[in-house]
């Protein structure tokens, strides 16, 4: 698969098992329009049942990741009949529905940060199961700003930093640094802009080395796993570790440790 740089989504698998998908709107500070959120939606769900990837990586082009929803969408929506409240909740809508895909996609999503995240686009970084920036990267949730509470970011927020440290961010506004961002879990970690591509891939490629089975077992489990109570939780992954012993790849993981020799997947 090879990229179309003509589009504001780009495609990109030339590495075997990982498919970037890059935002390519620069103008529009790569805002998540309705056409950027459907064409992400698309092509994660179409990669969640595709046996070639393994691996997603969102980046983006210039020097902002991605600055949330289109503040002049939303002011011209206003024109409208009903003031804007049906396109107000359609928007909403989908882009809580790009959210839940991503967190949904049996393949895990690296967010890959050189630049500003702001709102709905720092809710993409907090939505993805990994995420790596660069040391320049910037993260904010400022809709306290402009009078509009960043309310659906607030979620994805909330279920990635501690109840203070999400609250600071939503009640003032105010931007954070890559540094503060990795202190508060929002990131993993951060690395200069010169090695971000490197570091990412680095970690990318390892998780796609794993068994593809595996992989989707695991993440599913994980976030079902978060919303339980403790006996629940314990409960319920106990069933899934006994259907994953019995899977081909588990067996054949435990056989290659045992005989000290790589394995070799079903999906390989």
């Amino acid at each position: 698969m090879t990229k179309n740089t003509k589009d504001i989504l780009q495609l990109d698998q030339v590495q075997p098992g990982i498919l970037r998908l890059i935002l390519n709107d620069p103008k529009s500070k790569n805002a998540l329009s309705e056409k950027m959120m459907k064409q992400l939606k698309k092509h994660i769900f179409e990669a969640s049942s595709n046996a070639s990837v393994k691996v997603i990586i969102i980046a983006a082009v210039g020097d902002i990741f991605c600055s949330g929803h289109n503040l002049k969408d939303i002011t011209e929506a206003r024109n409208n009949e009903d003031d804007g409240k049906e396109y107000f909740l359609n928007l909403f809508n989908l882009c809580s529905s790009l959210m839940q895909i991503i967190t949904s996609c049996s393949k895990p999503v690296i967010a890959e940060i050189d630049g500003v995240a702001t709102a709905a686009g720092c809710q993409l970084v907090a939505s993805c199961d990994l995420a790596i920036a660069s040391e320049s990267s910037k993260f904010a949730t400022p809709g306290v700003n402009i009078g509009l509470f960043c309310s659906t970011p607030m979620v994805a927020l909330s279920r990635n930093v501690s109840k203070k440290d999400a609250l600071k961010m939503l009640l003032t506004g105010d931007m954070i640094d890559a540094a503060e961002a990795k202190r508060i879990s929002l990131i993993n970690d951060h690395v200069s802009s010169k090695n971000l591509h490197n570091a990412v891939m680095s970690i990318a490629k390892k998780i796609a080395s794993k068994s593809i089975s595996t992989l989707r077992i695991g993440k599913e489990a994980f976030y079902k796993q978060h919303e339980m109570s403790l006996a629940d939780a314990y409960d319920f992954t106990s069933k899934v570790m006994t259907e994953n012993s019995l899977t081909d790849d588990a067996k054949e993981g435990i056989a290659s440790f045992l005989e000290k020799r790589g394995p070799v997947w079903e999906d390989d």
